[in-house]
């Protein structure tokens, strides 16, 4: 038995509770229940804005039943079901999700975030060239969406397409210069084929966009100490840890595309007492209130 039922079934079961008993030879006197189509989508719009709301705070047990809810009840609206999708897709249920964006794509296939979220949803698992499709089609929507081009370059990156991630990575840059990620991934590649010095560059420029992106302060602070400049990688590297100790895990790392070289110094890096003191330091510190 489903663990959430529709306001519909809900109100047809309530409405046979209310029907009097009929006498044994009496014919049952059709009983038609009617329905404001217009009020119960009014309702499903309602509960889709408290699981938008919900999903925000990350409260997803709460918001899924709601937009599973809200898209019973105003099952033609796509933003309702991508909406769902979405939250399926922030809970790892890649199935769900799925099929819930390509309801919403039905519905409206013009609306590029759909593909775009489509296309994470494969990449999530690893099918990297379904990702790219679904890249490439919402970028025929929405060619200039900085975004959508970064996560094509990824999906490039992952299928061994390195010159033609960097060109998206470029792209993407050119359309938004404060969208550091995608100077960033082009440090990661650069390191892997062995040009330290372009990576450094890449890293460099991230940082100057943006001072609490510990991402590419760590990188950077790998790649310095490795070279040599032991004192400034150390500076850089606690000061990343500071900002989001995430990083100090390497299969976090991996997860944002780190590649073997450059996971195999941070390793190196991560080990150092100096780091593992900053890292324990931070640990030990008090939550923010």
């Amino acid at each position: 038995m489903p663990k959430h039922v529709s306001l519909i079934s809900f109100l047809v079961v309530c409405s046979l509770w209310s029907l009097p008993r009929a006498a044994q030879a009496q014919a049952l006197i059709p009983h038609t229940l009617q329905l404001d189509a217009a009020k119960l989508e009014k309702q499903g719009l309602s509960l889709a804005q408290e699981a938008a709301q919900l999903g925000q705070f990350q409260q997803f047990e709460l918001a899924l039943p709601r937009a599973r809810l809200a898209s019973q009840l105003a099952p033609q609206n796509d933003r309702v079901w991508f909406l769902l999708g979405g939250l399926h897709l922030q809970t790892k249920d890649f199935d769900g999700a799925t099929a819930a964006l390509k309801k919403a794509q039905s519905l409206n296939p013009k609306n590029p975030d759909v593909l775009f979220a489509l296309g994470s949803a494969n990449f999530q698992q690893q099918k990297y060239q379904a990702a790219a499709d679904n890249y490439k089609e919402g970028l025929k929507l929405k060619p200039d969406n900085a975004e959508g081009l970064f996560d094509l370059g990824n999906a490039y990156y992952m299928l061994g397409r390195l010159p033609e991630a960097i060109a998206q990575y470029n792209k993407s840059f050119s359309q938004d210069k404060k969208f550091w990620p995608a100077i960033n991934n082009i440090g990661l590649i650069n390191y892997e084929q062995g040009d330290v010095e372009g990576a450094i560059k890449q890293w460099r420029t991230s940082v100057s966009i943006d001072k609490q992106a510990a991402e590419p302060l760590l990188a950077l602070a790998v790649a310095l100490y490795t070279k040599g400049d032991r004192q400034q990688g150390l500076t850089m590297g606690e000061a990343a840890i500071r900002i989001d100790q995430r990083y100090a895990d390497l299969d976090f790392l991996k997860e944002n595309l780190w590649g073997k070289r450059l996971l195999s110094d941070a390793k190196t890096f991560l080990e150092l007492p100096p780091i593992q003191a900053a890292l324990q330091q931070q640990e030990n510190s008090p939550a923010p209130r």
